[in-house]
């Protein structure tokens, strides 16, 4: 974890802690009402990342640097990043055949 963000850090630390309660219903608890509110923030998360993403594509930052930065994923998948694109958005545009 040395290499880690310390907000990344904090998250996963906030995680090692629901797994430190030990009474089984107060740990069950807990775990259900992070996720039921998980699925709005995931969804900022990837808002924040995708505008992140283009301000540094605008400073003149190129697809594979932003990659890089992202974790070593693609060019290619930086600029979908960039543009929005979801894994599930990516699915359903193959399927829908564009």
């Amino acid at each position: 974890m040395a290499d880690e963000l310390e907000e990344v850090q904090r998250l996963v630390e906030t995680i090692e802690a629901f797994e430190a309660i030990e009474d089984d219903e107060a740990c069950a608890v807990a775990v259900s009402q992070a996720l039921a509110q998980w699925p709005d923030h995931h969804s900022r998360l990837r808002e924040l990342r995708q505008r992140r993403v283009q301000a540094l594509k605008q400073q003149g930052r190129t697809w594979a640097e932003i990659g890089q930065l992202l974790g070593g994923v693609t060019p290619a998948r930086a600029q979908q990043i960039g543009a929005g694109l979801s894994g599930a958005s990516r699915k359903k545009r193959q399927q829908a055949g564009e």
